[in-house]
């Protein structure tokens, strides 16, 4: 089953739902990061909840959901844009302790002490930023709070993957529910409570559910509509001319150096792993457009 989101619209009782697989996301960030089962879980869980939030925005607008912790992990970073396009790393993918509390509790694989970062571009003169708080939660749970916290909004997110002893995602997906104003608190009650009774997100998704199949499920006697879906896949927009607009930024003196110590600069991208070598030629090249 390709990646995919789904977004449906309970209107009456003011609830939007969103949910998605994220399966081969998750693998395409798992194998270019060469991530060990605590970092591909850490992977799986951040990439779809990137992607929930991501599926909030308007058209061209972007976000970017980092959070850094006290953990093995130290960091993971994923961007997202209004299209469904969606790229991320983590800053240590080769952690080597695999207990079982660090492939399925993705809060101590993070640490109990750090900070939530989202930052949107909304095509204003100014990124928006919020900065909050976390404290060895799950990913999901986290992203609940700063929901309903920092943007203010009643929401529930919910997220499940599964790793397997090669350490791939065998699946990965989840739900983002929101309150949409004028909304019914009780509605909102109902649904979550639905949620809690039904099995947990993993295990819908280990038994098959599509995207549709559990907004089904937890919108079970609310009348809603499905507003649209969405392809997820993997994207990255480094390039070779955007690695020479970076090179050109360090200024002559430092070019000058690479040519002279190095011979040549080797550009590594953090997101998709591609690498794009400049030989001694093409950085002379480049001292000539300083000119």
């Amino acid at each position: 089953m390709a990646d995919y989101l789904v977004r449906a619209l309970a209107k009456e009782a003011g609830v939007r739902g969103l949910a998605c697989i994220t399966t081969d996301l998750a693998n395409e960030v798992v194998t270019r990061q060469q991530a060990t089962p605590p970092a591909a879980a850490l992977i799986s869980e951040t990439i779809t909840g990137t992607a929930l939030l991501g599926a909030l925005l308007k058209i061209q607008h972007r976000i970017a959901v980092k959070f850094e912790g006290n953990g093995p992990a130290e960091r993971v970073l994923m961007e997202s844009d209004a299209y469904g396009r969606l790229r991320g790393y983590v800053a240590n993918p080769h952690i080597t302790k695999m207990a079982e509390e660090m492939i399925y509790n993705t809060g101590v694989t993070l640490g109990s002490v750090g900070i939530l970062t989202v930052v949107k571009d909304l095509k204003l003169k100014e990124l928006a930023e919020s900065i909050v708080p976390i404290g060895g939660s799950p990913i999901d749970a986290e992203l609940t709070l700063y929901l309903s916290q920092s943007e203010q909004i009643p929401s529930l997110v919910s997220i499940g993957y599964h790793i397997d002893e090669d350490g791939k995602v065998e699946v990965a997906g989840g739900l983002l529910l929101q309150a949409v104003p004028p909304y019914d608190q009780e509605i909102m009650k109902q649904m979550a409570n639905k949620l809690e009774e039904l099995p947990p997100m993993t295990e819908l998704l280990r038994s098959g559910k599509t995207p549709e199949e559990i907004i089904d499920l937890v919108f079970e006697g609310v009348e809603y509509i499905e507003l649209e879906k969405r392809d997820l896949v993997f994207q990255c927009d480094c390039s070779r001319e955007r690695t020479e607009q970076a090179i050109l930024s360090l200024g002559r003196e430092e070019i000058e150096n690479l040519i002279e110590t190095v011979g040549q600069a080797e550009v590594d991208c953090q997101y998709c792993q591609e690498r794009y070598v400049f030989s001694k030629e093409d950085l002379e090249d480049l001292l000539v457009e300083l000119v």
